[in-house]
């Protein structure tokens, strides 16, 4: 068959496999559908546009993973990137799709995955936390915004709104890792040259506030307090819950709720709240 027997459709998808995953395209084959150039023959004219597109896609990687490549050295961030790129091909239509499944990859495909947590390594541990912040943060700035107005019936709280009517903002990340990558990851983005970090858990709110990602580190029981947030709907159920877990009364978790934390986190955009018609 020569390419004038194909139909473009199916030309096209040939192309699209003798590019991405040349193992298994036979080299007669390439030499019957595309024609040699005045110095190259076919085949070596098609290996130009094997790396063209293996270099793009890996720089798009790198793109997104910045810190992770800063951690493991471009060399060895290049071999995981070409290993993950054959086991999970781009499938979007747009390359900001392409590192989504890249920390799930890293997890599953660790050295030291058949070993009990305890006993794993703790370099993969933050290489694996440091891509999942990384992802996060890429998929965040291109979420929905809020920055020209919140959905209906949702407004921004002021500092005298009721409890009850506070809920999480739309889109706020709650994360925690097993090292500080969010400290990690701003040093490398400030031009700094960070050691590896200890293991540490660490809890972080990410959000996108006026066009820019942010971080602010929290503690395990902000994590704790804001996960119920999440999960009962509201502030004053959230409250309840961490009174009822805790033992302590209702009244004290409300002092220092709204003593140490209320004011600020209002003010740092963490909470919309609902409108009283939704109530």
């Amino acid at each position: 068959m020569t390419a004038p027997d194909f139909a473009l459709d199916a030309l096209q998808r040939w192309m699209f496999g003798a590019v991405t995953v040349p193992r298994r395209v036979a080299r007669a084959s390439i030499d019957e559908i595309l024609l040699p150039g005045p110095v190259l023959d076919a085949s070596a004219c098609l290996a130009i546009y094997r790396r063209s597109y293996v270099l793009r896609l890996r720089k798009c990687l790198a793109g997104q993973f910045p810190a992770l490549r800063h951690a493991l050295g471009d060399a060895v961030f290049d071999g995981f990137a070409d290993a993950y790129l054959r086991d999970c091909p781009s499938d979007s239509y747009t390359l900001d799709a392409l590192g989504r499944r890249f920390p799930g990859w890293l997890e599953a495909t660790r050295i030291d995955r058949d070993r009990p947590p305890e006993a794993r390594e703790d370099w993969i541990d933050f290489m694996v936390d440091l891509a999942h912040y990384e992802r996060e943060l890429f998929v965040l700035y291109d979420a929905p915004g809020v920055e020209e107005g919140l959905p209906a019936g949702l407004r921004w709280p002021t500092p005298d709104a009721d409890d009850a009517a506070l809920t999480l903002r739309p889109h706020l990340v709650l994360a925690r890792y097993r090292h500080n990558v969010a400290w990690y990851y701003h040093e490398v983005r400030a031009a700094r040259a960070p050691g590896f970090p200890p293991v540490a858990p660490s809890w972080a709110i990410l959000l996108r506030r006026d066009y820019r990602t942010v971080t602010h580190p929290i503690d395990e029981a902000q994590f704790r307090f804001l996960e119920a947030v999440r999960a009962r709907g509201n502030v004053r159920a959230a409250l309840a819950a961490v009174a009822e877990r805790t033992g302590r009364s209702l009244a004290a978790v409300t002092r220092a709720w709204t003593g140490e934390i209320r004011g600020p986190w209002i003010a740092a955009g963490f909470f919309v709240a609902a409108a009283p018609s939704a109530l």
